[in-house]
């Protein structure tokens, strides 16, 4: 842990539900809400003025959807925030989208206190997908829907042997720690392998990767 805490922004449309993530996560010392917003407009005016380091979206929102909010956010912010989608149903197609646009990950509204704030801590410090088994339960849930930029075989030939590997292995959670313990490899390999991999696939981050594999047929759904 660092002497500086992790600046929050929380948005949702429902006072209750912020109340109740504003106490929990404020009675951490090394935890900070700094602002909360009503609708996704509200959340891009604040994330713009305040630069917090995690959002915990909602995605369903009266004015501008946590999906579009997102969208922007990530546009506009350099460097952006990583984005947490809080809500209800796990396998909601707005969740989904929200993954695909940019959110790192999400969290349900009946999670405990201990997971809301392990999960917080976790996606400001780590390079870890938040609630792996989750996040590729959802990927499969939605996979072949719309049209992917390229099929599995094409993604193949676009990456070496190695970024396959590795994407394979992303794909299932892992860490870069985790990544270069299992291939041998050191970690500065690793995470130059993971950047290309993302840079080959056309996406921000680990999660979106997730989801790419999973739209192109490169992970089939089990």
């Amino acid at each position: 842990m660092t002497d500086t805490p992790i600046r929050i922004v929380l948005a949702d449309d429902e006072h209750l539900v912020r109340t109740a993530l504003r106490a929990i996560l404020g009675a951490e010392a090394d935890l900070e809400v700094v602002g909360e917003a009503t609708t996704g407009a509200e959340a891009v005016s604040l994330v713009r003025a305040l630069r917090p380091d995690i959002v915990l979206m909602d995605v369903r929102m009266p004015d501008v959807d946590g999906i579009r909010a997102t969208e922007q956010i990530l546009a506009g912010v350099d460097p952006p925030p990583r984005i947490i989608v809080v809500t209800t149903f796990e396998n909601d197609s707005y969740v989904y989208d929200a993954l695909r646009v940019g959110a790192r990950g999400f969290l349900l509204k009946r999670s405990g206190a201990d997971e809301l704030v392990q999960a917080v801590r976790m996606m400001a410090h780590s390079d870890s997908l938040l609630f792996p088994a989750a996040v590729r339960e959802l990927a499969a849930a939605h996979a072949g829907r719309g049209t992917p930029q390229a099929g599995a075989a094409g993604l193949q030939a676009r990456l070496s042997e190695r970024e396959a590997e590795v994407l394979r292995l992303m794909t299932k959670g892992l860490s870069n720690a985790e990544i270069a313990q299992r291939l041998m490899l050191g970690p500065a390999t690793v995470k130059t392998h993971v950047a290309s991999v993302l840079a080959k696939l056309g996406v921000r981050d680990r999660t979106q990767a997730v989801i790419a594999a999973y739209e192109c047929g490169f992970v089939a759904p089990r």
